[in-house]
């Protein structure tokens, strides 16, 4: 019996196109690729292996924060008080150091510390129906202000028989020594959201929610529940950061994460995660962090003042909006199609 010509028909194209459909963030990689190559062209020494280590491992603290906002951009939430959970966090543990704890039940006392200031977060947000932007803008200040009660406005330094434990060897650590061991949590960390985003029930939700939260709710998805849980995830990733940043630098000051709100919003939009909620990219994130490290590290090498950095970090962010609007016409051309 001859085959049906439905059965020898080749793939239509819009079935190709799916099949062959390159990933979401081949552009962001193309840009980072561009940025390399332009400052290694000019600065051969920036492509030094050592330096690019270096850079990626300093970047693994607002990284982390950059992985967990993706699901509160898709969620249609955003945390501005993200830099200082991450400072009060680190403040708390190492003071437990600096009164005898142990490092490594002093880490986890900073992650925990950092879900309870999630949790704090978004009680407020979803017990009063209020959009989290609005409830950080306040705690922002909150948690700055009692962080600088609890150091005394100065730095934290962990007592040097601490140093010796076996916390800030791991948190110093370098993998064949060039790859720093907080890169690495940051590259296992951001696998793990990205399957947790994208292969489980949790992560469903949230990009429901964001999609469109009256039929997410119809649908029997319970929406404050998901809203709060994803409040606190951020919380513990900046309370693991904080802890980790003790680990890495051996002291926490008043000052480290003031700016990170910023730079982790710019992060996951520019990785493709856009402002108006429903989708989000871990990967991209990861992208998007290591082009704001490229820029800043770019402006050194060209010998331009350092001050300019601030600068960077505003426009790159200008930037992520507008990317955010392109991203979201070009989505909804191909959801026509």
């Amino acid at each position: 019996m001859s085959d049906s010509p439905s059965a020898t028909a080749s793939p239509s194209p819009s079935t190709a196109r799916r099949r062959f459909q390159l990933p979401d963030e081949i552009g962001v990689i193309g840009a980072l690729l561009a940025m390399v190559i332009v400052i290694g062209i000019a600065r051969p020494e920036f492509l030094n292996p050592l330096n690019l280590l270096r850079l990626f491992g300093n970047t693994a603290f607002y990284g982390m924060i950059a992985l967990a906002m993706v699901f509160l951009l898709a969620i249609r939430e955003i945390d501005l008080s993200v830099g200082w959970m991450f400072n009060f966090s680190a403040v708390i543990t190492a003071t437990l150091m600096v009164n005898g704890i142990d490092p490594w039940l002093a880490a986890g006392g900073g992650v925990v510390f950092g879900a309870l200031l999630g949790l704090f977060n978004g009680t407020l947000a979803v017990g009063l129906n209020l959009p989290n932007i609005i409830v950080t803008l306040g705690t922002f200040s909150m948690f700055r202000g009692l962080a600088l009660v609890v150091n005394q406005s100065r730095a934290v330094v962990p007592p040097d028989e601490v140093m010796t434990s076996s916390f800030f060897t791991f948190a110093t650590t370098r993998l064949f020594g060039a790859i720093p061991m907080v890169a690495v949590v940051f590259l296992i960390m951001a696998i793990a959201l990205h399957l947790v985003l994208h292969r489980t029930r949790y992560g469903y939700r949230v990009q429901a929610i964001g999609s469109n939260p009256e039929a997410a709710r119809l649908a029997g998805i319970p929406v404050p529940w998901v809203r709060l849980q994803t409040i606190i995830l951020i919380g513990a990733v900046c309370g693991l950061s904080g802890a980790l940043f003790v680990g890495f630098r051996g002291a926490i000051d008043p000052t480290s994460g003031q700016d990170f709100a910023l730079t982790v919003i710019a992060a996951a939009i520019i990785g493709g995660t856009p402002l108006s909620g429903g989708w989000g990219t871990v990967i991209g994130a990861v992208i998007g962090v290591l082009i704001i490290a490229v820029i800043s590290s770019g402006i050194i090498f060209f010998g331009i003042d350092q001050t300019w950095s601030t600068f960077v970090t505003g426009a790159v962010t200008v930037l992520a909006v507008v990317l955010d609007q392109v991203i979201k016409r070009q989505r909804s051309k191909r959801l026509q199609q």
